[in-house]
């Protein structure tokens, strides 16, 4: 009983110091992008929030776009739409 009143304590005490750290037991790959969820079709640039490449552990090169609304999906970074958008970025953004 002892031993199984430990385990849980120590269990207690992860879970408190993981949230107090922010740091999660989950996978890395919950950023990961896979094959059925990339979205194909040109986005509009006005609906783009922000947008971040996958880590280089992921399978997949992908970026994880953030609509306005919090939405987030998958784009091939190859496609040319993406590609002008960036460029469209990096103008404005240099250019303030």
């Amino acid at each position: 009983m002892k031993v199984f009143s430990l385990a849980l304590l120590t269990l207690l005490l992860a879970a408190i110091w993981t949230g107090s750290q922010g740091v999660s037991f989950r996978s890395s790959y919950g950023v990961c992008c896979y094959q059925e969820m990339f979205f194909r079709q040109k986005i509009p640039a006005s609906l783009i929030k922000s947008y971040q490449k996958t880590p280089s552990h992921c399978s997949r090169k992908a970026v994880r776009v953030e609509l306005q609304k919090g939405r987030k999906i998958c784009v091939d970074p190859e496609e040319s739409w993406f590609q002008q958008y960036q460029q469209k970025k990096k103008l404005t953004s240099t250019s303030t």
